[in-house]
Formats: C-alpha cells, structure tokens, sequence
C-alpha cells in the first residue's frame, strides 16, 4: 500500500493544492460577501434594530431559495454564468463559482442566527448612550457575536470540503476526486482508504483549529 501512495505522492500534493486553492477562495467569498448579508438580515429581522419586514421577506426568500438547491444541480444549472464569468466551465478556477454562491447564503444564514442569539439588552444599553448603527455592528454585534462566527466558519469550512469533492464532475480536480479516479474507477481500495483517512484528517484538524479559536473569543470563558 505504501510504496502505490509514494508513487501517488505528487498527484496526491497536486490534489491537496487544488482543494486548498478551491476552499480559500470560497470561503473568502462567503466571508466578504456572507458576513455583511448575515448581519443585514439580522438588522432588518421583525424586531430587530433596523426593522425592514418586505425587504427582509425578499431577501430572506431569495436565500433560502439558493440554499435549497443542490450542489450538483446547482452547479450544472449555473454552467453559462460560470462560463460568463470565468471564460470557462471547467477546471478548479470555474468551480469556485459555484461553491461561492452556494456558500455566501449559507454563511449568511449562519452569522444570522449568531447575532440573533445575542442578548439584546447589551444592544439596547449601547443605543441608550448614543451608539450608531455602524458602532452597534462591530462594537457590539461583532465582539459579542466573534465565538459564535468562527463556529460558523468552521461548519462551513468542513461543509465545502466534502462540496469540493464533487469538483470531478467539471475537471475541477481537488481530493475527492482524487478518491474517486483512483480508488473507485481504478478499483483501488488501499488508495481509496488513504485519500478517506486524509480527508478525515484534514476535517479534524479544522474542527480543532475552529474550537480552539471560538473557545479564546468566546468571553463567556
């Protein structure tokens, strides 16, 4: 088994890239754009600091509508806007497209539901003593809500790393493809055990790293 996985190495090191250089950019994308769309609908919530409820309904909709899709589908049924955006279809780079937007709203969805469970009254101390908007978002929703947020990049870091082994599909490559090409259409269970137990690896390694984290933000400790 050993000296097969040694043959495989530079394959294996190229998938592994692939798969870093896939997530990086993904979960960049739900970051810059998920974040700020989570704390929106947070703030235009029914009842919350900047009540809005038809736009909050909309938006609300068009994110469950797009989190409701499948990836496979989803993937598929954005093929010309990946290829508008990207010159093509194929490869690892045309494959963040759709991961992106599948995981903005879902990000977007979990920072929500952090700032949601916040106690409202440190909110409502910080407007009685003349607190803006923009000062209850990072001065309050964020340091209250930070723990909480790098659990929800942890979930959906560990999310798409199981989303990205469908990249095959479109010559995205990554490491779930690499399991599948040589473990499953070549038939070689040793090489299939070793991608599965590296995968593995790699989803504890960012549950640790996410714990670890949450655990010295969190101020409740």
């Amino acid at each position: 088994m050993m000296d097969r996985i040694i043959e495989l190495a530079p394959q294996i090191n190229k998938a592994l890239g692939q798969t870093f250089y896939m997530m990086f950019w993904t979960l960049g994308a739900a970051g810059v754009v998920g974040i700020p769309l989570g704390t929106l609908l947070y703030l235009i919530r029914p009842g919350s600091v900047m009540e809005r409820r038809f736009p909050y309904l909309v938006l609300d909709a068009i994110v469950n509508i797009v989190r409701s899709f499948p990836f496979l589908i989803l993937m598929v049924a954005i093929i010309p806007f990946t290829r508008l955006v990207m010159g093509s279809s194929l490869g690892t780079r045309a494959v963040i497209v759709p991961l992106s937007i599948s995981a903005i709203p879902d990000f977007a969805r979990l920072v929500e539901q952090v700032l949601v469970e916040i106690d409202r009254g440190v909110i409502e101390m910080a407007k009685s003593v003349g607190a803006n908007t923009r000062q209850i978002i990072v001065s309050v929703l964020y340091r209250e809500g930070r723990s909480g947020i790098v659990g929800a990049i942890t979930m959906i870091t560990v999310s798409f790393l199981s989303y990205s082994t469908v990249a095959g599909l479109v010559g995205g490559g990554g490491i779930g493809d690499f399991a599948i090409r040589y473990g499953y259409y070549r038939y070689e269970p040793a090489v299939m055990a070793f991608t599965v137990a590296l995968i593995i690896i790699l989803v504890q390694i960012i549950q640790t790293l996410g714990r670890v984290i949450g655990r010295a933000l969190d101020k409740r400790i």
